[in-house]
């Protein structure tokens, strides 16, 4: 209960942080690569924290992890309210790149703290560690639902600045009270972990890595940048009052979509009846659901072609066909984070999520910059096009995942 409600309180702030700066940015005249830009380094720092996270947990424990991942967040939110609106672009971009890169750092320290919790504190019996995953994921992903309508709202009612200082101090108070309420009972890190031991030798490990980069590369490649930037096109009449309509439709857009992701999420378990299979028959749905995934980008990419411009019929029907996408997404997501976990051993299970999250840090950093990249290239179509093909890829690797024990020695390619 303590990491979870730690790992909310984040995921909160961040979640409000991302449409903050898009949205902020987006009204300043800033193009869609320019946007992109913003969340590259944001990205780039997950992978590289999430790399040396899991030997930084190991060596120095979790709840130290959790703890330094909270006071960062606070940090590169104060330091956001120093950004000067009289600054060049090139020096605007620059330093939230910067501050967005250490929000990074600071969101996987975090993630990968209260992740690897749940593989040492959930119930071994059962369904138990994909019931507790289910519900951490689901859970986090439907507060960090309510802070994009947080983030939109703040925007529109306070402004970027006082915002982003009021998010700071109070994530700062969080901080201070789990500091004092944290029970014992975490590792608190053995002096002997060798950095070396992050890079996995399990075939499904890597396998499913792989899978997980393209996998959440199909999701912000439309996710990022091309959908809020079509909808705030469609929505705004260009003035203020129309940009603060258009904010809370936009915010609210994302919150739900996010909030029903982390509802279906935590219903994953149920929804593939995780107590009647077994691990074998849960790895073989891993494939089948992303390919049932991959049909939705693809004829939502038809619909677009088809219209030829924006249209009434085809915002509902993108909004339609997002929500469907997020509640398969959802399912897919949850069963890769209760394989991680279970392909994982006790003694290294923070070398392990930290080398996956890596990855899914990879996937999000491929889909920011191929989000601002397609969109600005081809619109909404290529968005949900390359989703699509990079869906089709993740069932490909995910085809690969095998329940027969896999030998130490064979990394797979």
């Amino acid at each position: 209960m303590a990491v979870t409600a730690a790992y909310w309180a984040f995921m909160l702030t961040d979640g409000a942080l991302r449409m903050l700066v898009l949205l902020h940015f987006h009204t300043l005249g800033f193009s869609p690569v320019q946007l992109a830009y913003l969340f590259v380094l944001y990205e780039i720092a997950g992978m590289v924290t999430n790399l040396s996270a899991g030997w930084i947990a190991a060596r120095f424990g979790l709840t130290s992890t959790l703890y330094a991942g909270l006071g960062l967040q606070v940090v590169a939110l104060v330091a956001l309210t120093q950004l000067d609106p009289n600054w060049q672009i090139a020096t605007s971009v620059a330093f939230v790149m910067l501050v967005q890169g250490l929000s990074g750092v600071a969101k996987d320290l975090a993630k990968m703290a209260s992740k690897s919790a749940v593989k040492l504190l959930a119930p071994k019996d059962g369904d138990g560690l994909f019931r507790w995953v289910a519900v951490l994921t689901g859970s986090k992903n439907a507060v960090k639902g309510l802070g994009f309508l947080l983030g939109a709202a703040l925007l529109a009612l306070a402004g970027f600045t006082w915002a982003t200082l009021g998010m700071a101090i109070i994530l700062g108070l969080i901080l201070i009270a789990v500091l004092i309420a944290m029970p014992a009972g975490l590792p608190t890190g053995r002096k002997g972990a060798k950095f070396s031991e992050v890079f996995s030798k399990s075939r499904n490990i890597n396998w499913l890595s792989a899978a997980r980069v393209v996998l959440f590369g199909a999701r912000d490649v439309w996710f990022v940048v091309g959908i809020p930037v079509y909808f705030y096109a469609v929505l705004s009449d260009g003035t203020e009052d129309g940009n603060r309509a258009a904010f809370f439709l936009i915010g609210s857009f994302m919150a739900i979509w996010i909030i029903c992701y982390g509802a279906i999420q935590a219903a994953a378990p149920r929804i593939l009846r995780a107590p009647s299979r077994s691990e074998a028959e849960l790895i073989a749905a891993a494939r089948r659901w992303a390919g049932m995934l991959a049909v939705v980008p693809a004829v939502l990419t038809g619909a677009v072609l088809v219209a030829a411009g924006p249209a009434l019929w085809l915002t509902v029907t993108l909004v339609i066909g997002l929500l469907v996408f997020g509640a398969l997404f959802a399912v897919n997501s949850a069963l890769h984070s209760y394989l991680i976990l279970a392909f994982s051993k006790d003694e290294r299970v923070t070398m392990d999520v930290g080398f996956y999250y890596m990855a899914n840090a990879g996937g999000r950093l491929l889909g920011t910059v191929l989000s601002g990249l397609t969109y600005q290239l081809g619109g909404v179509a290529a968005c949900l096009g390359t989703a699509a093909v990079m869906i089709a890829l993740s069932a490909l690797a995910a085809g690969r995942l095998s329940s027969a024990p896999s030998d130490p020695e064979k990394v797979a390619a």
